[in-house]
């Protein structure tokens, strides 16, 4: 392998291991807010049991997130270069924003919240969880305008003299359909993750019989969240992809495997065989759903569909000689994993919400075990969204200005590579069992006790004890 299919594989793999982090911080910091919210509003014990137990969980992912995306910063400068070079002075601009702006407040806001329960007013230190919540999703938002700039690059010029894009049109970088479009659908499948999260450790304490006046609510609250967030997924998915077919017409067709450019384009649940050939064999087809997906109408000449094929031959024309088909068995079964998994969620949902009807308490081992998976579902549903979204822009790094293999390190050797890979892998071994072995430290100890809780955090009646709560965060 080459140092730049190594850096490649490096860029994929340290994304996907941040990115599992990432969906979990976003979604869970405002359902802690909530249940801070719905104590101070209430006064309920139970609602500050669950803000402590599931504040340790956020702040865990919180904690990993920021090691591990250290290192995307790191690898723009020393495995690709070129690619820093061409776009820094544009793709720099909403990540300058993140780190100074965003990162910064919800840093700050975090750790007044950490700190600051015996020491803040009772309103004051409830509004800096919600600042920390807003300071997360402002990260989320410039990070995700940076990457629409690589999938539809404007508010730029190419500076001849320079041989790089030079920024001209900040609002344009950050406002494009692309990223908000992106922003939404992310942050709406972070809360289906966030929910899964809830619903599924909640579950399991049912199924323990644990505290289950607490994670009763929990679970209800999960599996609303759950499905509310599934709405708005499938809403801003179908917003997207009809922005796609416009913007990436390749990315849309590489997800169906579609080859030839039709009418009433139908869409294949599942096939067999190669789908990166013609020998593939749908055998679960909706006919007309690609076209509806991506067009809006199901039939007729407003619903063709182009096909990899004639993508291909259009793109030579335009961009010369070269291959432009990404790897299409990764866009079309990301693509189907990423809707799969996020449906399933979906059912569970339906399913945990019935079996906790008029005050049932469900305790079936089957119901834990289903708990217990949820987890991952929306989780790696997400993940597999990133995977697609990524790789069917390939082999663009910047669509239509850069080709992946213009963006490297010139210098940069397989060795250099392979030893920096290794050391990554090393390092994100020990992150995951540290990550585990907290997890499940915490979620086995429960949420506190009712007289382990600060009743009154902001009072001068606290117990040494008590005091010492907030440095388990």
């Amino acid at each position: 392998m080459t140092a730049l299919q190594l850096s490649q594989w490096q860029f994929g793999i340290t994304t996907v291991y941040h990115f599992l982090f990432v969906p979990i911080t976003l979604g869970t910091v405002w359902l802690v807010a909530g249940f801070q919210t719905a104590w101070y509003r209430t006064g309920k014990v139970k609602y500050l049991q669950l803000t402590k137990f599931f504040g340790k969980l956020f702040l865990i992912n919180f904690a990993m997130g920021v090691v591990t995306g250290i290192v995307q910063e790191f690898q723009f400068g020393m495995n690709w270069s070129e690619y820093s070079r061409f776009v820094g002075d544009v793709f720099g601009a909403p990540l300058a924003m993140e780190g100074l702006l965003a990162f910064f407040l919800e840093s700050t806001f975090l750790g007044l919240w950490i700190f600051g329960w015996d020491r803040l007013p009772k309103r004051l230190h409830l509004a800096t969880i919600w600042l920390a919540a807003a300071g997360t999703a402002f990260s989320a938002y410039f990070i995700l305008a940076a990457n629409a700039f690589m999938q539809h690059p404007v508010g730029f010029t190419y500076d001849e003299s320079l041989q790089r894009a030079v920024l001209t049109d900040i609002f344009a970088v950050l406002f494009q359909n692309t990223a908000w479009i992106a922003f939404l659908h992310t942050l709406a499948a972070s809360f289906l993750v966030a929910g899964a999260l809830l619903a599924g450790i909640s579950g399991w304490m049912l199924f323990k019989n644990r505290q289950v006046d607490v994670f009763r609510s929990s679970a209800k609250l999960g599996a609303w969240v759950i499905l509310i967030s599934a709405v708005v997924v499938s809403v801003s998915g179908d917003m997207d992809m009809k922005i796609m077919v416009q913007q990436q017409p390749m990315k849309v067709a590489a997800a169906e495997a579609l080859y030839s450019t039709q009418e009433n384009a139908p869409f294949s649940i599942l096939s067999v065989g190669d789908v990166s050939g013609d020998s593939a064999t749908a055998i679960m087809e909706v006919p007309g759903l690609l076209s509806f997906l991506a067009t809006g109408t199901w039939d007729g000449p407003d619903s063709t569909v182009q096909g990899i094929d004639d993508l291909q031959a259009e793109y030579q024309a335009t961009y010369g000689p070269g291959d432009y088909i990404p790897y299409v068995p990764i866009t079309y079964w990301g693509f189907r994993l990423m809707i799969g998994l996020g449906m399933i969620a979906a059912l569970y949902a339906l399913w945990a919400l019935f079996a906790m009807r008029g005050g049932r308490v469900p305790r079936s081992r089957f119901f834990a075990v289903a708990s217990t998976w949820i987890l991952f579902f929306p989780l790696f549903g997400i993940s597999f969204g990133w995977i697609f979204t990524e790789m069917g822009r390939q082999p663009w790094i910047v669509f239509g200005q850069q080709l992946v293999s213009e963006g490297g390190s010139p210098l940069l050797s397989t060795t250099e590579v392979w030893l920096s890979m290794i050391g990554f892998t090393l390092l994100y071994a020990v992150l995951a069992i540290l990550e585990v072995a907290l997890m499940l430290k915490y979620i086995k100890a429960g949420a506190p006790e009712p007289q382990d809780v600060v009743t009154d955090p902001y009072g001068d009646a606290q117990k040494d004890d008590d005091k010492q709560l907030y440095f388990a965060y």
